[in-house]
């Protein structure tokens, strides 16, 4: 018989690890773990910094940009306030997406001037959203 060698068992999963989330906007940061919405974690910490609406991607209040990072999509997300083309340059609704990564990310939606109040808009990026 072949010897066997113990590997380590994971307790939790590498994609379910609180990972940092930074909102540029306003420099607050919290930990959100890789099963729950970004707004979800910011709300769970007490934390405000994205506007939180209806929390399921009909209103649009949580509207950001994700300046870095990889996110994961955890529902569908209305076109209505989400276009293809702004998918693509980055806009999403925090509560409907989970990170994959550290992410670094803008408020954007219908509430973001209190939150870039004297803020210089960054440059565009194109993060990386991997879809269930």
């Amino acid at each position: 018989m072949a010897s066997m060698t113990s590997l380590p068992v994971l307790t939790t999963s590498p994609r379910l690890a609180a990972l940092p989330v930074t909102i540029a906007n306003v420099g607050l940061s919290y930990a959100c773990a890789g099963n729950e919405s970004l707004l979800t974690g910011m709300v769970r910490l007490g934390r405000k910094g994205i506007p939180v609406g209806c929390v399921n991607g009909g209103c649009g209040v949580c509207k950001v940009r994700i300046v870095e990072g990889q996110i994961k999509a955890l529902g569908p997300i209305s076109r209505a306030h989400v276009t293809l083309d702004e998918e693509n340059q980055g806009y999403t609704l925090a509560c409907r997406v989970a990170p994959q990564t550290p992410v670094n990310l803008e408020v954007a939606g219908k509430l973001s001037k209190p939150f870039s109040k004297g803020r210089a808009e960054s440059a565009t990026a194109s993060p990386s959203i991997q879809q269930q």
